[in-house]
């Protein structure tokens, strides 16, 4: 059973606050190292009706308010199942692999911190 993350963690890793896509990698991505392309990756949250497995590799692309979307790839490090009446089956915990200074600034109108 996973441990109750720390404020540490949910700030390291903010909640998606929008609606997004997750799939399995591309083949280009699927050959890519697991090192992540940014200093700090940190990464994000979000709800999942998969039972996604740790150490998979995700595409995630997230649909952004004013049109548009920012995909990143995203290591799966922490899947936590959520309680009866939740949004979603399971909160999963992603670490950025492969994301640029673009698609994050992007995606910093959408990550909250819930």
């Amino acid at each position: 059973m996973p441990t109750s993350p720390t404020p540490l963690d949910r700030r390291r890793y903010p909640r998606v606050q929008a609606p997004l896509v997750q799939r399995p990698v591309t083949w280009f991505a699927a050959g890519m190292s697991r090192r992540p392309r940014v200093p700090d990756p940190g990464g994000l949250r979000a709800f999942s009706d998969d039972k996604h497995r740790p150490g998979r590799l995700l595409e995630v692309e997230v649909f952004l308010p004013g049109g548009g979307s920012a995909t990143v790839v995203a290591e799966v490090v922490r899947l936590d199942r959520l309680p009866d009446g939740s949004p979603a089956r399971f909160e999963v915990w992603l670490q950025y692999a492969k994301a640029g200074p673009e698609e994050l600034a992007r995606l910093s109108e959408v990550l909250g911190h819930a």
